[in-house]
């Protein structure tokens, strides 16, 4: 089942607009012609952006997932590409420039069409997945122009749908896929998939599909609120390469004690899970533990007097922390004023 309306359930035949908007598109003086020389034009340079594009390609049958392609064939557009296909979901299409890549996403999405260029593509598929790198989907989009019934998502975590709208023709949608996982490794990141978050957002239609294809590859799709994509992705960043930062500088206080990187990761980690099962369970301010609870400035003193002298570039990162902690537990009741504004003085003098 798609969740852009079929044009057909729409009163209107497939590729073609509705009497409605035929209508209001004159009316706006702009001319029409579906059927005309442009349909295996992909050059729309100069076109008024509210033409209908129809175009003879690819349809998937009523009731069943739309045929997708995906442009960008790295990390992420090859492991959403090969658990589409192992959810039974069609990827027709992948488009790169690079020609190893083509032929690896190939070998994990047998049957899939290879093309170096974005724009053909185009013929191929009904939902486009844009997986590129953030500072190239803008020019990208500037560059594609969907035909009637087709729509566009990208992958990014940072960029709200509305960077699409240069590809955006009418009857067309747009939106956005993002999933929540670490695509450092194809396999472990199609495993990872399964239970995962995808935030997703764009036309309300759109945005049902991208719900179900989130829920065949195993993931939960939430939809964020308008303007707020690049907070949510920050906070992905410190949950993902902000925790790997932070084992690192875990990991080097642990050099200074003597353990190598594996052996500070296997002590440390059983205490990161605890502390993760504990706020699961009861929250943040409840499941913070340590000397910032309880006001004790001589721990944090000697603290600071050793990562001054066996880890000084961890230093900077204890005493942010440490200055979030201190909110925490006062915001809590653990600490008064008076008990926090010591440890803030005791920071100070070291930062």
């Amino acid at each position: 089942m798609k969740a852009w309306r079929d044009e057909a359930e729409r009163g209107a035949s497939p590729g073609r607009p509705t009497n409605e908007a035929l209508e209001e598109l004159r009316h706006r003086g702009i001319d029409l012609d579906p059927e005309g020389d442009r349909a295996g034009d992909h050059d729309h340079a100069g076109e008024a952006p509210d033409t209908i594009h129809a175009h003879p390609h690819q349809r998937s049958a009523p009731d069943e997932p739309p045929i997708i392609g995906i442009v960008g064939a790295g990390a992420v557009g090859t492991a959403l590409g090969a658990a589409l296909h192992r959810a039974e979901w069609p990827v027709a299409a992948v488009a790169s420039r690079d020609a190893g890549r083509r032929e690896r996403f190939r070998s994990l999405v047998p049957g899939a069409r290879a093309f170096a260029e974005a724009v053909a593509l185009l013929d191929e598929v009904e939902l486009i997945v844009l997986a590129v790198p953030d500072d190239a989907i803008a020019s990208l989009a500037g560059e594609l122009r969907m035909y009637s019934g087709q729509a566009m998502v990208h992958t990014s975590g940072a960029l709200g749908a509305e960077v699409l709208e240069p590809a955006r023709a009418a009857a067309t949608q747009i939106g956005a896929f993002h999933p929540l996982v670490a695509f450092a490794d194809t396999e472990r990141a199609i495993a990872a998939l399964r239970g995962a978050t995808v935030a997703v957002e764009g036309d309300d239609e759109l945005v049902v599909l991208l719900a179900r294809m989130a829920e065949a590859i195993g993931a939960t799709a939430v939809r964020l609120a308008p303007g707020s994509k690049a907070a949510y992705h920050a906070a992905a960043v410190l949950a993902a390469g902000g925790f790997v930062a932070l084992l690192d500088a875990i990991a080097e206080l642990g050099a200074a004690a003597g353990l190598d990187e594996a052996g500070a990761i296997a002590i440390y980690a059983n205490l990161v899970e605890q502390s993760l099962g504990n706020a699961r369970a009861l929250g943040t301010r409840a499941a913070l533990p340590g000397p910032m609870v309880r006001g004790d400035t001589g721990t944090v003193s000697r603290h600071l007097e050793a990562l001054a002298r066996l880890a000084p570039r961890v230093l900077p990162i204890y005493s942010a922390l440490a200055e979030r902690e201190i909110e925490l537990a006062e915001a809590r009741g653990a600490i008064d004023r008076d008990a926090a504004e010591a440890l803030r003085r005791l920071l100070a003098m070291r930062v």
